[in-house]
């Protein structure tokens, strides 16, 4: 078992920080990440407010801090942390790679993402619903998008995909925005952004991806509630097209041409269930095919070895991948991870 005398968990700019200290202090440290180093820069695309940097990408800002820590020594290991051991003179790591020790722990694993807490939100993340515009917000182009909040996330977000959508509406429960001022003015300005105010997002529906929210009125004192459609006028349009020619049929399905077949990777399956059945198994072949061409071993529903088998570097490339080929799909990313590669 391999020990040290400092292991942090978390690689965002608390962990980086801790890793730069503990090294400069001459002790032997561990850092260890489960995913990308930076935390929340990471899936920041512009940070103008820290101090030093006028204009600097997150996620290069977050390996900077991890650069300048390693450069004193700091040890990094990719892993998921499965257990922690607290008792005795020494902490106990367990990760999927297996035990480490050391005489002191720092523990900065960062914070989840704010959720609503609505029905319908569980069901469709990965399906419409995104915590990160950086992450998925190419996923959504020429889309209508709605972004839940008032403060600086939420309009720097919003203001972020207007690079995709066709329209961007902020949903406040408030009758003014709390981001800074500077930030209000640039998304006023945006002519793709629209603002609903005094509004909560009461549920979330759709027929295997979001494509209605339902709304309430906060000033009024009953319950008032209203349904924002958020499907473009294109969506719209090859839904019904779709369901014409699947009720020509005895059992509601084709076999789609290449002319359907491209419909339905633009609008992400909206038209899955109304008979564009055959195009699923044509992508889940693209992606398996490319995911062996990419990762030079084959995906684990391919018969490929399981995460919890795969060497630290194995991960990162069947992270990489995974990645290459959601974009390439232009699909959701949850979906993609669990139903083509496991």
């Amino acid at each position: 078992m391999d020990t040290y005398d400092l292991i942090i968990l978390g690689g965002g700019p608390t962990g980086a920080a801790a890793g730069l200290y503990g090294t400069r202090s001459r002790l032997n440290t561990l850092l260890i990440e489960r995913g990308l180093v930076g935390g929340q820069l990471a899936v920041t695309e512009d940070v103008e407010n820290y101090p030093g940097f006028e204009h600097i990408l997150g996620p290069e800002l977050g390996q900077k801090l991890m650069d300048h820590a390693e450069k004193f020594g700091l040890n990094v290991e990719y892993a998921e942390v499965e257990d922690v051991e607290l008792e005795g003179d020494y902490k106990v790591v367990t990760t999927d790679d297996g035990e480490i020790r050391a005489k002191t722990l720092i523990i900065a694993t960062g914070s989840m993402h704010n959720k609503l807490e609505v029905p319908g939100e569980d069901e469709f993340s990965g399906r419409g619903v995104s915590y990160c515009a950086v992450c998925d917000g190419a996923f959504f182009r020429d889309k209508e998008l709605v972004v839940v909040g008032g403060g600086d996330a939420a309009v720097e977000e919003g203001a972020y995909l207007t690079r995709f959508a066709s329209k961007v509406t902020i949903i406040h429960r408030r009758d003014e925005l709390r981001a800074q001022k500077i930030l209000q003015e640039r998304a006023f300005a945006n002519e793709k952004m629209d603002f609903l105010w005094n509004t909560t997002v009461q549920e979330i529906k759709g027929n295997g991806l979001v494509d209605k929210l339902v709304l309430k009125d906060t000033w009024c004192k009953g319950k008032r509630e209203r349904v924002l459609d958020i499907r473009t006028e294109a969506q719209r349009a090859v839904l019904e097209e779709a369901k014409q020619l699947a009720a020509t049929t005895k059992q509601g399905s084709l076999i789609p041409t290449e002319k359907y077949i491209q419909q339905v990777k633009r609008f992400e399956y909206q038209t899955r269930k109304a008979g564009l059945h055959g195009s699923h198994g044509l992508r889940h072949q693209f992606a398996q095919r490319r995911y062996l061409e990419l990762a030079g071993f084959a995906c684990p529903l391919a018969g490929g070895p399981k995460r919890k088998d795969m060497t630290p570097e194995m991960r990162r490339t069947d992270y990489e991948v995974r990645l290459e080929i959601t974009r390439e799909l232009g699909h959701g990313r949850a979906s993609i991870l669990q139903t083509y590669c496991g």
